[in-house]
């Protein structure tokens, strides 16, 4: 629990970091303009601003590498209950009067949507779960570091998001390389996995549950993969949204303007029905609360 405590203090001062920097380059640059207006300007003197900007990006950076090194040391994974480890979960089995929802990620990091998607999530203080494909946390390690940096969660979803069978090889390459990868990015472990298409018979959800992943599948499908009309990809999201329930959308692996066009409304819709917003990791401690109390009631 004191792992923990640290790793989300150091998390805070850095995103309290972040809202420094923001609000001393909004500073710098007023002062800058009302600098330019001024007829006696001395050009050979580099603008004050460069150096303060970066002193915050290395304070930033230290931060940010400390709080890497606290995570590698301790091994730090999300809390999912031992119960779920090896096992498939479609949504939580919640109450009625729990009106929470899990909002998820797919094959992500990308360029241009995964940073949208995390823009839109920070404007509206939700935290998400990101499924993440090996070679794409290769190829955009910085976005990763950011959802990190944010306070989202992030799980396997293999390297290569194959379809086809694989032998436990294969298998064992697809999970445990992109896992490997996501510690060197990171510092994270995590025992967070989606199959790709929702595949449960060719090899690697067998391998994932014999390694103790809990394999996340979702109970509402926004089907934006096929890029539907944005009213359409709505309806998709709430036709079987329900307390406990898991959200599959996607941030990478093509065009995803369709999605990041239609989160703003999706979010503002659950809030119209009353639903708060959820981690995959906070979902499952819910249930495993609510089983614990009913097994102590019996």
């Amino acid at each position: 629990m004191e792992d923990n405590k640290s790793f989300f203090g150091v998390q805070k001062i850095l995103m309290a970091l972040l809202v420094l920097s923001t609000t001393t380059i909004v500073l710098i640059k007023s002062r800058s303009s009302e600098a330019q207006s001024t007829e006696n300007i001395n050009v050979n003197n580099p603008p004050a601003k460069i150096g303060i900007q970066q002193q915050i990006e290395e304070l930033k950076a230290i931060m940010l590498k400390s709080w890497q090194q606290q995570a590698q040391t301790k091994g730090l994974t999300y809390a999912v209950p031992p119960s779920f480890q090896g096992t498939t979960i479609d949504a939580a089995k919640l109450t009625p009067e729990q009106k929470v929802i899990a909002l998820t990620f797919d094959d992500g990091p990308w360029p241009e949507s995964t940073a949208q998607v995390l823009d839109i999530l920070k404007q509206n203080q939700i935290k998400g779960t990101f499924f993440l494909i090996g070679q794409n946390v290769k190829n955009y390690p910085n976005l990763v570091k950011r959802e990190i940096a944010e306070g989202h969660v992030i799980g396997n979803h293999t390297w290569h998001h194959w379809y086809q069978f694989m032998n436990p090889q294969a298998a064992a390459y697809e999970i445990n390389h992109t896992a490997d990868l996501i510690y060197q990015v990171t510092g994270i472990k995590t025992n967070l996995f989606r199959p790709p298409g929702g595949i449960m018979h060719n090899g690697v959800a067998d391998y994932a549950r014999n390694n103790k992943y809990a394999i996340i599948r979702w109970s509402s499908d926004s089907v934006d993969y096929s890029r539907p009309a944005v009213p359409k990809l709505i309806n998709n999201v709430f036709r079987k949204a329900k307390p406990g329930g898991i959200v599959l959308m996607h941030d990478g692996g093509g065009n995803r303007s369709k999605t990041v066009q239609a989160l703003p409304e999706i979010i503002a819709n659950f809030r119209k029905q009353g639903y708060s917003f959820v981690t995959i990791p906070e979902l499952l401690v819910m249930q495993d609360k609510d089983q614990r109390l009913i097994a102590h009631k019996k």
